[in-house]
């Protein structure tokens, strides 16, 4: 890979700067090369697909891995929020916060007990500081001393984001810092970020979080491209390059043909040429040396129409090359989606004063009352702990209620993020044919077709699918058998895609013609799949 943008030029205002710089997997293979960036007191987030190096690009500009090949200059501090983390036993939320020395020392100085080194290096306004970090990140009131382990993964998020606040570095950078958040903490995450003083850098696939940012750069197979402008203007951009480099790529191909042609023509007439001037030899009486050189100008000027049409061939060839490039060779996924019949008014799922609690009596969800009829979509929303996953378990037919009553009269399926209907040991056709034990093995080929999987993909395995794929060769298991279902039930089925994936999977479902029942906290997902209407699940007491 490539980079498309050239080389910056040092700047007093860059915190971070890369070099031509190269990134290779553990195993040697490249994920970009020749990349040049800076990054400084502006909003940037990284996009692309899963897998082009987004989160090693972050690891790089946050010096937790060195490049392959090139340089990476730090002018400034640089914070780090990964995207999954794993307290340490017994650590505590102050430690989390990296406040607990200087608490210690605080308090020690409080007490009387301080030296005068403490006294000069207490920090007076920490705790006025901590209680502002946390409450812009929504933990209002936190005990200190409280395990972190204790706090739910958001939770957990929102904490460390509070933490890179009390540091205050140059620049922070961010691996999908709301993934897994309810809409609230999401809500909460952007405004951090709008209001940060210095530089931030993400990686994200949350649209309203990439609606605030003030650049955005993409990593393709192309190398990197920066789009000044939030995710909006990038979207329309991109789309207006993409469409110009098709028809590059159209007219290239044509001119191609046209040279192949003009080639052949230029060939045909050297050979009808020398035909003929064959014939006119054996039939003529003029000298020798005057027919040698009648033939030796034809030859070369045989030759120089040859050399011309050859390099028209070959400029033509290299503009189709350069045109392929600068097409993605992924392109978009265009997912069929079969008809379900669902007639217009039909009931498919009713749920009567539904609850569900725990062996020990602890209420988790209800009482729930919800009626479904046609094709209606309906989001079902709340906090995190509100219970929702547990209401689909309940829709679906994994978890039966407590008290209550559901009725579902048509086929149902249920996807969820990591689209466990799937076994990861079994092949693709292996798993259509187990969920649709009716269809041949022709059938299953013909199916995973339709959703891309053709030929040797139809034999890989779930466990080497990424995320994108793994929904897709679910929604191709559960949708081409002889009864689609219709009523698809899903679960934060945007987690963990890439955003090229995820508009794949909204324009599938855009078109089905069933009924959707779904759970996430993307506020474009139900916008674009076309939700009517939301169901507001708050946590359940007693």
């Amino acid at each position: 890979m490539s980079s498309l943008n050239p080389s910056p030029s040092p700047s007093a205002s860059a915190f971070v700067t890369l070099s031509s710089v190269a990134a290779r997997t553990p195993d040697g293979q490249a994920l970009f090369d020749n990349l040049s960036l800076a990054f400084g007191r502006e909003r940037t987030a990284v996009v692309g697909r899963n897998g082009v190096g987004k989160t090693t690009l972050l690891r790089l500009v946050a010096g937790l891995a060195e490049p392959a090949e090139g340089a990476v200059a730090r002018a400034g501090t640089v914070g780090w929020l990964a995207q999954s983390y794993e307290p340490a036993s017994g650590e505590t939320v102050a430690e989390t916060l990296g406040a607990a020395g200087p608490l210690t020392l605080l308090a020690r100085v409080l007490a009387g007990d301080g030296s005068v080194e403490d006294m000069a290096e207490a920090d007076w306004t920490l705790e006025t500081r901590l209680d502002e970090a946390l409450a812009q990140v929504g933990l209002v009131g936190l005990a200190l001393d409280r395990p972190t382990s204790s706090l739910s993964g958001g939770e957990q998020t929102r904490l460390r984001l509070a933490g890179l606040m009390l540091a205050a570095p140059d620049l922070i950078v961010l691996d999908e810092p709301t993934n897994h958040l309810d809409a609230e903490a999401r809500a909460l995450v952007a405004e951090v970020v709008e209001r940060w003083p210095g530089g931030v850098l993400t990686v994200s696939h949350d649209r309203g979080l990439l609606r605030r940012m003030d650049r955005i750069v993409e990593l393709s197979s192309l190398g990197a491209r920066t789009y000044g402008g939030g995710w909006d203007l990038y979207v329309e951009r991109r789309e207006a390059e993409r469409a110009a480099a098709e028809r590059d790529l159209e007219s290239a191909e044509r001119e191609v043909g046209r040279a192949a042609r003009e080639a052949q023509t230029a060939l045909e007439k050297k050979a009808k040429r020398d035909r003929a001037g064959r014939a006119h030899r054996a039939g003529t009486s003029d000298p020798k040396i005057l027919l040698d050189a009648r033939a030796q100008r034809a030859e070369e000027s045989g030759a120089r129409e040859g050399r011309l049409a050859e390099r028209r061939r070959a400029e033509v060839e290299a503009q189709l090359v350069g045109a392929r490039e600068r097409v993605e060779r992924a392109r978009l996924l265009s997912v069929p989606m079969p008809s379900t019949r669902l007639a217009q008014g039909k009931v498919v799922l009713a749920l009567d004063g539904v609850k569900w609690a725990t062996p020990e009596g602890e209420r988790i969800v209800g009482p729930v009352s919800l009626r479904l009829t046609g094709p209606e979509r309906v989001a079902i929303t709340g906090p995190n702990g509100a219970g929702k996953t547990t209401l689909l378990k309940l829709i679906s037919g994994q978890l039966q209620p407590t008290a209550g009553r559901i009725e579902r009269p048509v086929t149902a399926a249920l996807l969820d993020q990591a689209a466990a209907i799937l076994k990861p040991e079994e092949t693709l056709i292996e798993a259509w044919r187990r969920l649709n034990p009716e269809g041949t093995l022709n059938d299953a080929h013909a199916a995973l077709a339709r959703f891309l999987f053709r030929n040797a993909a139809a034999h890989r395995t779930v466990g080497t699918l990424s995320g994108g794929e793994r929904l897709r060769a679910a929604l191709a298991c559960v949708m081409t058998g002889t009864r689609p279902p219709q009523l698809l039930i899903l679960d934060e089925p945007t987690n963990h895609l890439d955003l090229d994936s995820i508009v794949a999977i909204e324009t599938a479902l855009a078109v089905y013609d069933g009924a959707l029942a779904i759970v996430t906290h993307d506020r474009d997902f139900m916008d674009n799949v076309g939700v009517d209407r939301e169901v507001r699940l708050t946590p359940a007491r007693g």
